[in-house]
């Protein structure tokens, strides 16, 4: 390897030591936030996210937890514009895809360049899920013609990712053959395999698609009285989640329906309760033999792996006027997010044994020549070298729905004991609304119009079931 090449390996080892990423433990920085979220300290929480954000040139994360912070306050209108930003970035992250998809996969193929210190973009389900709350958002103020514009954005984005990943694991592929890597996650010792191999990340189509973003497409399309676009939307939804009768239904039911609902004869009420956070991302060293010089070396590399949250005990039951209603999960953000990680570990594999070998050869020719800058090298390295754990974790974990009619008035809904036996008042003035409802830990928040957070301490026969 020539000197300048040696030298300019050395200057970008430098710029990652020098790069604030290198430093930031954002799962530390999120654990303290969603800690007050927990406690139903919405203020604190943004006070934090605030205090880890200092800088003028905020990144998509910021966005990300701001926009969902400011909705568990019932600020929906700061909501939707944090979020807009976000949805700012991710469009421009499309657009550089759709320009010239193959100068985009090489330059984020780069070998020397560590994850963690990328500017973040975002992972596919985080981008699809933003759409989706932010059609939660408008749902809450009743604006049904909003969330179609959110919706169909969602169906547009989907696309884009699905082309962009099809190229992308086969250039993981090619690059894997062509640099010699046969490493596989399964052959990673020590490493959690059981979690990427589980059946509900497995038996996922993709680590993008919601079953719940497609039937909440359906439910505003039937809304809006677009028959024929709200069954695709529901059809799309049983797809991804097979054998749920509440899917199926809902197309058995359209398919009985003369016309849009009026409403004269009570209001089609989706109830929607998301629940928990978002798994964290956390780096664990594995020790893996490299050829560096001709000697095979063991050398501690690090990877991703997905650590689920346990703030919020799970159930799949609430009670609506009294009498006990039954939710259908609709969406896991964690096994979302494990799939993405399987996907992508090939590429990340690859990615870090060769960016790990060429920085011992380096290290090794710079030892001889400079030895400072060697130990400059092998500094940074040591700083550096870490699996990327930067991810949304505001984001809700659990989506669950319940659909029922509903006369026009006021109804009841108590969530359980576990989340604090929370009484929420609902108000039903129209032919289709959207009710949804956010418990983390012993909170329960909601915003928007028809909703009400009325504590309660009296206790509750609402059932707690176990995934």
């Amino acid at each position: 390897m020539s000197s300048r090449a040696l030298t300019a390996l050395a200057l970008i080892a430098t710029v990652q030591l020098a790069g604030c990423a290198a430093f930031r433990n954002y799962d530390t920085e999120l654990q303290q936030t969603n800690q007050q979220l927990s406690t139903g300290n919405v203020d604190a929480a943004l006070l934090i996210l605030e205090k880890n954000n200092t800088g003028d040139d905020k990144d998509l994360l910021y966005y990300f937890e701001k926009g969902e912070l400011l909705r568990s306050g019932g600020d929906i209108t700061g909501s939707q514009t944090a979020w807009r930003h976000a949805d700012q970035t991710v469009l421009a992250w499309e657009d550089s895809v759709k320009l010239d998809s193959g100068k985009y996969l090489a330059q984020f193929g780069s070998f020397l360049v560590n994850d963690k210190v990328r500017r973040y973009e975002g992972y596919d389900y985080e981008k699809v899920m933003l759409t989706t709350q932010m059609a939660l958002n408008l749902l809450a103020q009743n604006d049904f013609d909003g969330a179609r514009t959110e919706i169909k954005k969602t169906h547009e984005r989907e696309a884009v990712i699905a082309e962009l990943r099809d190229k992308q694991y086969l250039k993981s592929e090619d690059e894997a053959r062509n640099q010699g890597v046969t490493t596989q996650y399964k052959d990673l010792r020590g490493y959690p395999v059981e979690s990427l191999d589980a059946p509900e990340v497995v038996g996922l189509k993709n680590s993008y698609q919601s079953a719940f973003s497609h039937y909440l497409s359906g439910f505003v399309y039937e809304a809006l009285g677009e028959k024929d676009l709200a069954a695709p939307g529901y059809r799309q939804a049983a797809e991804l989640r097979p054998n749920t009768p509440f899917l199926d239904q809902a197309l058995l039911d359209l398919d009985a329906a003369g016309s849009k609902n009026t409403g004269t004869e009570g209001s089609e009420v989706l109830i929607v309760v998301q629940t928990g956070f978002a798994p964290a991302r956390d780096s664990v060293r594995i020790p893996l033999p490299l050829p560096i010089n001709n000697n095979l070396v063991i050398t501690p590399l690090s990877f991703p792996v997905i650590k689920a949250d346990t703030s919020t005990p799970f159930f799949n039951q609430i009670g609506v006027d009294g009498q006990p209603v039954n939710l259908t999960a609709l969406n896991s953000t964690t096994a979302m997010s494990r799939r993405a990680l399987r996907d992508d570990m090939p590429g990340i594999i690859v990615r870090t044994t060769v960016r790990a070998i060429t920085r011992g050869v380096t290290q090794k020719k710079l030892n001889e020549t400079n030895p400072l800058a060697g130990l400059a090298v092998g500094i940074a390295s040591a700083v550096t070298e870490g699996a990327d754990t930067r991810t949304w974790r505001t984001l809700p974990d659990n989506t669950l729905v319940a659909r029922m009619r509903l006369k026009p008035g006021e109804h009841q809904v108590v969530l359980p004991s576990s989340v604090g036996g929370t009484h929420v008042q609902l108000k039903i003035d129209r032919p289709y609304q959207v009710i949804t409802l956010r418990a983390i830990g012993n909170q329960v928040y909601t915003s928007g119009l028809a909703a009400h957070v009325m504590p309660s301490g009296l206790p509750q026969a609402v059932a707690i079931n176990t995934p």
